[in-house]
C-alpha cells in the first residue's frame, strides 16, 4: 500500500516535471501571439517523440486540420539525436541474454539512422550475412504513455470548456495516434507485415520487401537483411545504371494501387527514403506503419474513381456516404450542390493532370463539413496517395496516377466479372423482387386497416424545409397574437359598459390592464412586422 503511494507519487512529480518542460516549449515559440503552421510544425519537434508522431498523425486529418496545416506537418521528421553505442550494445545483450558479439561479428558504431522510436546500425552475423539491426530506444514506450495521458486530460479539459461538437474528438485522434505508436514500437508485429507483404506481392517480380531473421527478431530488436540499392529519387545514380525512370514510376504507382484495391494492405508512409532500387526491382521498407482497408471501403473508392471518371454527382455522393460513418444530420441537398461543385472544378481539366491526393483531401474536408466522421484507413490511404503522386511528379510527371488507378479499376472487373455469376446474382435478385411483390397485397390492406382505426403514424423529414417552416412558425405566432390582442379589446371593451369596481379615471381596472396589454401585444407585431421577421 505505502508501496503504491510513494510510486503514485514520482508519477505525480514526473508528470509535473513534463508539463513545465511543455509550458518552455510554448513560452519559447511564443504560441501567444498566434499560431502558424511553421510555428506548429516547430513546437511539435520541440516537445518531442511523441507530438511528433501526432503530428504525423494530424497531417493525416484534413478534416481536423486545414489543408496547410496538414502539408507543413507532413515534413515533419522522426529524427532524434543517436543514442551512445553503450546503450544500442546493452539493449541488444538484455533482449538476447549473451553477450552481442556472440550474435555478430561486426555492429557499426555510426547509426545508418536514427528516428524518435528506434535507431539503425549496418551489422554483419557471425554466420557472414550483412544485415541491418533496428533497436528500440529504451523507455520510449513509458515516455509516450505519460505524454499521452497529459494529453487526454488537457482534450477532456478543452472539451469542457468549448463544449466543441465537430465531428473529429480530440480523443479519438490521440487513440489513432496511439495505435500507430504502438504498432510501431512492436517489432515483431512489423516483421509481420513484412511477411504478409512478400506474400501479398510474390507474383510481381519487380517488386520486394527485405528478408527478416525471425529467430534474431524480438518486441524490440529486428534484424531483417541489409539492402544495397538506390533510392528511388537518386536520377543521376539511377540514370548512370541504365534505369528507365519513367517506366520504375509507372511500375510504383500499379503496384500501390494494387495495394489498395486488390490487397486492402498498403505502405502508409511511401516517401523516398523508403523507397530503393535493387538489381532493377522496387524494394519497399520500413513497413512498421501499414493501412488497411475493408472490402466496404475499397468499393467506395472505386465508386469515387468512376463517378470522377463519369462526372456523376449522384455516385459520388453515394460513395462519399459510404466511405465515413454519419455523426450528425446531414442537409442532403446542399451535400449534393458541394459535390457537383467539387466536380465542376475538374470538368474542363485534362485527366491527366488531376491529383487524386488532393481530391481525397477534398472528399474528406466535404465530410468534416457535413458531419461524415473519417475512419482511420482512409486518412492514411490519402497521406499515402499524395505521397506516391508526389514521388511520381518527381519520377514521371507525365504520367498520370489517377489514369493508373482508373485502368486498374476497370482490368479488376473486368478480372473478377464472370457471366455465370452474374447470372446467378440476377436469379437471386429477380426471386427477392417476386417474392417482396407478391407481399404488396398483404402490406397495402395492412396499412389501410391501421389507418382507418388511426393507428397509422407518418414522419417526415423535409430536406432544407427548416427555413419555410420557421417563417410559417413565426406567421403563426402573429397570427396568435393578433388573435389575442382582438380578444383582449373585445373583452375589456365590454368590461368598461359595465359599472364594476375599482375603477381608473372611471374606466373599470379590469379593463383598463386588459387594454394596456393589448396595446403592449400590439406593439410588439408592429415592430416584428417592421423587422421583416
Amino acid at each position: 500500500m505505502l508501496g503504491d503511494f510513494f510510486q503514485n507519487k514520482i508519477e505525480d512529480a514526473g508528470a509535473t516535471a513534463r508539463l513545465r518542460g511543455m509550458v518552455g516549449v510554448l513560452r519559447k515559440r511564443d504560441v501567444v501571439r498566434g499560431m502558424t503552421p511553421t510555428k506548429l510544425r516547430l513546437v511539435l519537434e520541440d516537445l518531442g517523440p511523441t507530438f511528433v508522431k501526432l503530428g504525423q498523425v494530424m497531417s493525416m486529418r484534413p478534416d481536423f486540420l486545414p489543408p496547410e496545416y496538414c502539408d507543413e506537418l507532413m515534413k515533419l521528421q522522426s529524427s532524434a539525436k543517436p543514442l551512445p553505442f553503450s546503450v544500442i550494445l546493452g539493449v541488444i545483450e538484455q533482449e538476447y541474454s549473451r553477450r552481442w558479439n556472440k550474435v555478430f561479428s561486426y555492429i557499426d558504431e555510426e547509426a545508418l539512422g536514427s528516428a524518435s522510436i528506434a535507431q539503425v546500425h549496418r551489422a554483419i552475423l557471425n554466420t557472414g550475412e550483412k544485415v541491418v539491426v533496428k533497436v528500440q530506444r529504451p523507455g520510449i514506450y513509458d515516455i509516450m504513455n505519460q505524454d499521452i495521458v497529459l494529453l487526454k486530460r488537457a482534450a477532456t479539459l478543452l472539451k469542457i470548456v468549448s463544449h466543441s461538437q465537430d465531428v473529429v474528438d480530440f480523443n479519438m485522434v490521440l487513440d489513432e495516434m496511439w495505435t500507430i505508436a504502438k504498432q510501431e514500437m512492436d517489432f515483431l508485429m512489423e516483421a509481420d507485415h513484412i511477411e504478409e507483404f512478400q506474400h501479398l506481392n510474390r507474383d510481381i517480380e519487380y517488386i520486394s520487401c527485405p528478408h527478416v531473421y525471425r529467430q534474431l527478431s524480438t518486441q524490440h530488436i529486428l534484424v531483417m537483411e541489409s539492402v544495397e540499392g538506390i533510392r528511388i529519387d537518386d536520377f543521376e545514380q539511377l540514370k548512370s545504371r541504365g534505369y528507365d525512370i519513367d517506366q520504375l514510376g509507372h511500375r510504383l504507382g500499379e503496384n500501390y494501387v494494387k495495394q489498395i484495391i486488390e490487397d486492402g494492405f498498403f505502405h502508409a508512409d511511401p516517401h523516398p527514403g523508403n523507397i530503393w532500387i535493387r538489381n532493377g526491382r522496387i524494394v519497399w521498407l520500413d513497413l512498421g506503419m501499414v493501412g488497411r482497408l475493408s472490402g466496404r471501403d475499397r468499393a467506395a473508392i472505386r465508386k469515387a474513381v468512376f463517378a470522377l471518371t463519369s462526372h456523376d454527382t449522384f455516385e459520388m455522393k453515394a460513395a462519399v456516404l459510404s466511405l465515413g460513418v454519419v455523426r450528425g444530420k446531414i442537409n442532403h441537398t446542399a451535400l449534393y450542390q458541394d459535390i457537383d461543385a467539387m466536380l465542376s472544378q475538374y470538368s474542363s481539366l485534362d485527366f491527366s493532370d488531376l491529383q487524386m491526393g488532393v481530391l481525397t483531401r477534398q472528399i474528406m474536408n466535404l465530410m468534416r463539413v457535413h458531419h461524415i466522421g473519417c475512419p482511420q484507413g482512409l486518412s492514411m490511404f490519402a497521406r499515402g496517395v499524395l505521397t506516391v503522386e508526389g514521388v511520381m511528379r518527381m519520377c514521371c510527371p507525365k504520367v498520370s496516377f489517377v489514369e493508373i488507378f482508373a485502368k486498374s479499376l476497370a482490368l479488376d472487373y473486368k478480372k473478377h466479372f464472370h457471366w455465370r455469376d452474374e447470372l446467378d446474382k440476377a436469379k437471386r435478385e429477380g426471386f427477392l423482387l417476386l417474392r417482396k411483390s407478391a407481399q404488396l397485397p398483404e402490406q397495402i390492406s395492412d396499412i389501410l386497416k391501421m389507418t382507418m382505426s388511426g393507428q397509422t403514424k407518418v414522419n417526415l423529414d423535409l430536406t432544407g424545409s427548416e427555413e419555410p417552416l420557421r417563417k410559417v412558425d413565426q406567421m403563426i405566432n402573429k397570427l396568435i397574437l393578433a388573435l389575442l390582442v382582438a380578444a383582449l379589446l373585445l373583452g375589456s371593451s365590454t368590461i368598461c359598459t359595465t359599472q364594476m369596481t375599482p375603477k381608473i379615471m372611471e374606466i373599470p381596472l379590469l379593463g383598463f390592464v386588459g387594454y394596456l396589454i393589448a396595446f403592449v401585444l400590439s406593439m410588439r407585431i408592429i415592430w416584428e412586422i417592421h423587422k421583416g421577421r
